[in-house]
């Protein structure tokens, strides 16, 4: 009896340090990393506006080659010429008050990174989806490389519009389905064959549940497949439902080989207006519902959409395309709501 009670006592005093060790190293370790990165953003800072008060940014190259030597051979590694460049890159694409509270949550490395992106509300809405989601860099790097931007439905929204809800990421207000759901979804991990069909396409999601998921985005949690809807003695099936923790809501997934048509539409609206009668859980939002079509029709979408809040469609690719090929159709879903905007109305 008295050695258990050493033991546990033991095992209990143990277990506690622990947890205080662990947390002061946190501690330390996010200190370490802020004072680093504002140190780092200082000396970008002080080099950008010296140049530029002495009307030396013409002579940019050579004097930060120079000055890297100075400081290497004084100070040691980290003063590269590309070193300072990033330095002042960063100082550039954030001010001193956004990198001081980001800097909490986020690497140096993740600032270089975000700071090569031009853009200034894409870089808001990588920064908040790398906290969000607590990225680490490669993270980070693959979703700006799969243009995870130019692919969110939230892309073709006006600037103050996209700027509000990423403001609303982690909070407690609501969270925009335009940050959860995309315009296009990358299916390349699923090797279909050439003539495939919309069981073989359900079967391989099946089976690569979990690529298909992280690809679905945060937050998503696999139901049931074949759902069966009775209406007035008629069975339906719905392809996938899913749950969104985040929105409370149950995702109804159609599948479709082709374009989009309006018939879709009305097809899915039966589904979400049987789960929200027969699955809504108290504390749920109402269902919302995605077709996935293998062919993009951008305008026809966008018209017949126009009002439409709780189905969304996109387009599915089973195959990786260019970057140009992701750019070229959010240019045109650009052009296409700022037409919708400016409209006169009836």
């Amino acid at each position: 009896m008295r050695e258990q009670n050493i033991s546990k006592t033991s095992n209990y005093l143990f277990d506690n340090i622990v947890l205080l060790v662990e947390k002061a190293r946190s501690k330390v370790a996010i200190f370490l990393n802020t004072e680093t990165t504002l140190l780092y953003w200082s000396i970008g800072f002080f080099i950008q506006t010296e140049l530029k008060q002495k009307g030396a940014l013409i002579y940019g190259k050579q004097i930060l080659a120079t000055l890297s030597q100075q400081l290497t051979v004084r100070l040691g590694k980290g003063f590269s010429y590309s070193a300072l460049t990033r330095m002042i890159k960063v100082a550039e694409s954030f001010d001193e008050k956004n990198i001081a509270t980001l800097s909490q949550h986020l690497s140096w490395s993740h600032f270089i990174e975000l700071a090569g992106v031009e853009n200034e509300v894409k870089r808001l809405f990588y920064t908040q989806f790398a906290i969000n989601h607590k990225w680490n860099i490669r993270a980070l790097r693959t979703e700006i490389d799969a243009m995870l931007f130019e692919r969110t439905a939230i892309s073709t929204l006006p600037e103050n519009i996209i700027s509000e809800s990423l403001s609303n990421l982690g909070t407690n207000k609501e969270l925009s389905p335009e940050l959860v759901f995309k315009n296009t979804y990358l299916l390349d991990f699923l090797n279909l064959s050439a003539n495939y069909s919309e069981k073989d396409l359900e079967n391989a999601l099946i089976t690569n549940i979990e690529h298909f998921i992280l690809e679905l985005g945060n937050g998503f949690a696999f139901v049931e497949r074949q759902k069966r809807i009775s209406i007035d003695a008629i069975d339906y099936h719905l392809d996938l439902l899913f749950y969104h923790r985040k929105l409370k809501r149950l995702v109804a997934i159609d599948l479709k080989i082709g374009k989009f048509k309006p018939k879709h539409k009305a097809q899915m609206d039966l589904y979400l207006r049987w789960l929200q009668k027969n699955e809504m859980q108290d504390g749920e939002q109402k269902p919302i519902g995605l077709l996935l079509c293998s062919e993009g029709n951008t305008e026809h979408i966008e018209l017949l959409m126009l009002d439409e809040k709780d189905i969304k469609v996109a387009q599915y690719l089973t195959e990786l395309p260019s970057k140009e090929w992701f750019a070229d159709k959010l240019q045109r879903a650009l052009k296409i709501a700022k037409a919708q905007t400016n409209a006169p109305n009836e």
